[in-house]
């Protein structure tokens, strides 16, 4: 079963058709894409398709250099994350020193 049409703004690079939501690599990349970009219906499809558990994983253990410093600190205070690990590794900079 493909995903739905309102997330492709958040999976740009991706065929929704070909995606399989229940890998856990295109599971990781939903959730940071979508808590990280995404509206208020796609963060509520995230909820409703993954458990708590599976979204505090990749919140506590962030991709490198994706997340947005807001995005990652709102969702690990709205988690109740205490320490995100390398969390200064994994904001996304555009302008690295």
């Amino acid at each position: 079963m493909s995903l739905p049409k309102f997330l492709q703004p958040y999976l740009a690079s991706y065929d929704l058709s070909r995606l399989d939501k229940n890998s856990p690599a295109v599971a990781k990349e939903i959730i940071t894409e979508v808590l990280n970009k995404g509206d208020e219906k796609a963060v509520n499809w995230v909820f409703g398709n993954y458990t708590l558990a599976q979204i505090r994983e990749v919140v506590s253990n962030p991709q490198r250099g994706v997340w947005f410093e807001e995005s990652l600190n709102y969702w690990s205070k709205m988690l109740k994350i205490g320490e995100i690990k390398n969390q200064s590794e994994a904001i996304l900079n555009i302008n690295p020193t």
